[in-house]
Parts: structure tokens; C-alpha cells; sequence
């Protein structure tokens, strides 16, 4: 069973040799034409075919990778972003005196100490959320949270400029109570 008909018609004497050499040499030589000749329309539109839905699928799985490489770096973002916070939050915050923001359309309030009060008023710590959370971190760490992700949630006081606007302030005289609250 192993055997090829060429070698069984061999064996039982059907053919000859030297036809048998001349048979398969012919076959050779029509294989080759067949591959050396230009191609039928038909074989030419199925390559074209072929090569368009090669060049869809290779431009499928870039935007595939593309995809989840943003992904990726959002949620690296994400965890440097968490990390800052963990590690730079205030504790102990807790006081008697409320300080009122506003986070998105809705005023929040955070009871703080006084001097957490000038601290938030003049800039130097910042307010955001983790885990559903308000966390107290300093200003600069807030700046750096808004640098890799502007839309993170970062309430950061800004305080105005210092001796230029103290001099075209026409309310510079009057002083403000200490005991104001908004």
C-alpha cells in the first residue's frame, strides 16, 4: 500500500523505465509553466482580496493595541495618582470649623482646625477624593495629581498675586473680619 503506482506499474511490468521518467518529467515541466504563468483574472481579484483582508485584520489588531495600551496607562495613572494621595494625605483633621468648596455643581463642607483653614484658604493643601472619601494633601502634590490627569477631582486654592494686587485693590484699607465665614 506504501508503494506509488508508479512503482506498482513498474513492478508489474505495465511500464517501463526510462516512460515512466519521461511521464513525470513532463509533469514537472507543466507544474513549472503553471507557476511561471501570469495569472487568470480570477486568481489575480482573490489575491487582491486577500491582501485587502490581510491589511484590515493588521489594522484591527494596531487599534486593538493601541486600545489597551491607553488602557493601560490610565490605569498606571490611576494607581500613581492613588499612591500620591496615600502617602501625602493629612490625618488628624478633624476640627470645629467648617470649610466650604464646591466640587462639581454641589457645595460640600469639611470641618477643619483654623490653621488647616488658612492652610486651604492660601493654597498650600488641596482637597480630593479617594474611595468616596475628601483627603487633605498638600498644594504641590495636588499640582502634580492635575498634571497627569486634569480631570481628577483636586479642589486647589489658588491664592491671588500678593503686592501687585494689593495696590490696585481699592478695598485694600478696609479690613476684613476674622470671624467671617461663607
Amino acid at each position: 500500500m506504501g508503494n506509488s503506482l508508479k512503482d506498482q506499474l513498474l513492478k508489474l511490468g505495465i511500464v517501463n523505465e526510462k516512460r515512466a521518467k519521461q511521464v513525470s518529467q513532463q509533469e514537472r515541466q507543466k507544474n513549472k509553466q503553471k507557476r511561471s504563468a501570469p495569472p487568470t483574472p480570477e486568481q489575480d481579484e482573490e489575491r487582491r482580496m486577500w491582501a485587502q483582508l490581510e491589511a484590515e485584520k493588521v489594522a484591527r489588531d494596531r487599534e486593538l493595541n493601541r486600545q489597551r495600551q491607553e488602557q493601560a496607562e490610565r490605569k498606571a495613572v490611576a494607581a500613581q495618582i492613588r499612591q500620591l494621595i496615600e502617602t501625602h494625605r493629612l490625618t488628624k483633621t478633624e476640627g470645629e470649623i467648617t470649610f466650604n468648596f464646591v466640587e462639581g455643581s454641589k457645595v460640600k463642607r469639611l470641618y477643619v482646625t483654623e490653621a488647616i483653614q488658612q492652610q486651604l484658604a492660601n493654597g498650600r493643601l488641596a482637597i480630593t477624593r479617594l474611595n468616596g472619601r475628601h483627603e487633605l494633601i498638600p498644594g504641590a502634590i495636588g499640582e502634580k495629581i492635575l498634571e497627569r490627569d486634569p480631570n481628577y477631582p483636586v479642589i486647589l486654592a489658588v491664592p491671588k498675586g500678593g503686592a501687585e494686587t494689593a495696590e490696585e485693590d481699592p478695598y485694600a484699607a478696609y479690613q476684613v473680619p476674622d470671624d467671617l465665614m461663607w
